[in-house]
């Protein structure tokens, strides 16, 4: 027993960084502050499934009434409180660490909020949708930071909010498998994330001073590293990613999905096939087929 788990560690796949670089930000024109880009847009095809990430920071007004096709989004709050208004009657008040889950599908309505006085800063990211299920129905779901699952062991601590990790299942549930992971050490702790090694990864800093990998690529705050994965690989397999936290207070994001191969147009606030279904998804919403404003 003892040798086949042995041998089983060593035909794991060991993840390491393929990329790396710090996020490059910007001002921006009030009630938006701040912006930068995570994932770039252009980058696609290498991100895939995942689309773009952006980080803003923003007040009320910035991101009122607007629609969305073709993918799905996930928002996490960094800081201050969001407000997220749909045109279905849905209405809540994210904080800091929460997350909410979109698939646009069809036709989303929405609008995203500062609260009050306050600066929401949030990391967006866009996530594909086969083309099969571009037209699917509308769903929005919270995930709301106290309520998710986690698991700790000495010197770090991880909360699970999509996917399988270590046995623990995230309560997020996208229409693709997607796997994320909040993942908190401390300083000199040395962790060894799991991930299904079919899937295309990538993880942004969000404090403190970490090494990962197997070449110890040192990234800190507002660092953004793709990762290896074993494109002919299984789901079923796991991989795994060293992470050592240099200090204290160290917390890093971790995004992993299975590619789903298949060309796309982003514009605008749609992501489809072809950009003849583009102009469709443009002639729908001033056609008045996304349905009333969200207010």
């Amino acid at each position: 027993m003892e040798k086949e788990i042995i041998e089983k560690q060593e035909n794991i796949f060991r993840r390491d960084v393929k990329n790396h670089w710090y996020v490059q930000y910007e001002e921006a024109e009030f009630p938006s502050i701040q912006k930068g880009w995570v994932l770039p847009v252009e980058g696609w095809k290498d991100f895939d499934p995942f689309i773009l990430m952006a980080e803003d920071w923003f007040k009320r007004g910035a991101f009122s009434d607007h629609p969305h096709r073709g993918f799905q989004t996930i928002t996490y709050v960094v800081d201050g409180r969001l407000e997220h208004i749909d045109n279905a009657g849905g209405r809540d008040i994210l904080e800091p660490g929460d997350v909410q889950y979109m698939n646009a599908g069809w036709a989303a309505r929405h609008a995203e909020e500062g609260v009050g006085d306050d600066i929401a800063h949030t990391l967006q990211l866009w996530l594909n949708l086969p083309k099969d299920l571009k037209h699917s129905e509308t769903i929005y779901q919270n995930i709301y930071s106290e309520n998710t699952p986690a698991f700790e062991f000495e010197g770090g601590k991880v909360k699970v909010f999509s996917g399988d990790i270590a046995g623990v299942q995230g309560p997020l549930n996208s229409l693709v498998p997607i796997t994320l992971a909040e993942i908190s050490l401390s300083e000199g702790t040395t962790y060894k994330h799991q991930l299904p090694e079919n899937h295309n990864a990538f993880l942004y800093v969000l404090s403190g001073d970490m090494d990962f990998g197997i070449n110890k690529v040192n990234l800190q705050k507002h660092g953004v590293a793709t990762l290896t994965f074993n494109e002919n690989g299984t789901e079923e397999n796991e991989s795994t990613l060293t992470i050592k936290a240099n200090k204290r207070n160290s917390k890093v994001l971790i995004y992993s999905g299975a590619p789903i191969k298949e060309e796309i147009v982003p514009y605008g606030p749609f992501v489809m096939n072809t950009m003849e279904e583009i102009k469709q998804a443009f002639r729908d919403f001033h056609h008045g087929e996304f349905g009333p404003p969200a207010k």
